[in-house]
């Protein structure tokens, strides 16, 4: 899988270049800047963008901005943002354009490489990957705009649907059966709406239609 990385500290981009190699992706280009990024992904076409959030000239929010743009003009580029800390308004907007080939990762999840590996080959696969306090944060926010229609357990296993896990890996999570998992989708999934189709993908949708109402 091939990867760009953008990432104005040196220290931390030669440092994810060498943990992403010794993972097995090819980085393609590992820049400093969001227009860097942005030449880079048009040039490479990578399988995975991985953007930090705060990069030059204001190192407020051109990652953001340049993440944006990414999934507006090459769609089939993943895209991973990493932050140091929680941003709710940054999330739902990375979400506007669905959940489809999307992450994002507070850094110090970055140190469990195996973890950080997986997340970005779901990105990579068109699969979402976010962190379990920033899908917290967008639940809870969602909760408190509306009238709640899910339990705490469904809320429970539609964040961790959200950070891309399968049915298995929710059940050993939470501690339950699979097969309870199984009722618990089919419940999520009856009380926003989501009917089967062979044309949608059931579970990115009911993230998305709760998340975003």
């Amino acid at each position: 899988m091939r990867v760009v990385i953008a990432e104005d500290s040196t220290l931390l981009r030669e440092g994810l270049t060498r943990l992403l190699a010794e993972a097995g992706f090819s980085v393609v280009a590992a820049v400093e800047d969001a227009e860097s990024l942005v030449a880079a992904v048009g040039s490479h076409l990578p399988d995975v963008a991985l953007v930090d959030i705060r990069m030059p000239p204001t190192h407020t929010d051109e990652g953001l901005r340049a993440a944006v743009l990414l999934r507006q003009r090459y769609p089939a580029v993943g895209v991973v943002v990493l932050s140091q800390y929680v941003r709710v308004s940054y999330a739902a907007e990375l979400l506007d354009a669905g959940a489809d080939g999307v992450g994002y990762l507070l850094k110090d999840r970055v140190s469990d490489l195996a973890e950080f590996a997986a997340a970005i080959r779901r990105v990579g696969s068109g699969g979402s990957a976010f962190d379990p306090s920033v899908v917290a944060q967008l639940l809870t926010r969602r909760r408190g705009d509306s009238d709640d229609r899910l339990t705490d357990r469904e809320r429970a296993v539609l964040a961790l649907m959200a950070e891309g896990r399968t049915n298995q890996a929710i059940a050993q999570r939470l501690f339950i059966a699979e097969r309870t998992v199984e009722k618990h989708c089919t419940s999520i999934f009856a009380k926003l709406d989501l009917s089967a189709s062979p044309h949608d993908h059931r579970r990115v949708l009911a993230v998305l239609r709760y998340l975003n109402g």
